[in-house]
């Protein structure tokens, strides 16, 4: 995805951080170091939000956070509505662990197949 904007927000607005490796602009991303950036990894707990574009390594991101905001994020699994939500592989997201719940990113407002579009209000 090239560019990304949440489906709604309630004045919140992004932050600019540097991607340590490449990024993909409508994916998790989570922290990896001072103030950088990269894809998040499955069951992270230090997920910061979501890509608002494409980035190489090195480059300057915009960051939408989780809180305040409805996102649209890639499905690994099926999600059915009202499902939490935790961080996939590459920055997607799937249904939450049981028991695992320092991993919420979100709770899903709807339905999405595997590698569909996944609508959720940030956490």
């Amino acid at each position: 995805m090239a560019e990304y904007t949440p489906i709604h927000t309630t004045g919140t607005i992004p932050w600019t951080l540097q991607a340590s490796v490449p990024v993909v602009g409508g994916r998790l991303v989570e922290s990896t170091g001072t103030r950088t950036v990269g894809p998040a990894g499955a069951a992270s707990v230090k997920v910061l939000g979501v890509a608002a574009y494409d980035a190489a390594a090195g480059a300057k991101v915009a960051v939408w956070p989780l809180a305040g905001c409805t996102h649209k994020v890639t499905a690994t699994g099926a999600i059915a509505a009202g499902d939490n939500l935790a961080a996939a592989a590459n920055g997607t997201v799937a249904p939450i662990a049981a028991g695992t719940f320092g991993q919420l990113v979100g709770v899903a407002d709807g339905p999405a197949a595997d590698t569909a579009i996944c609508r959720f209000v940030g956490r």
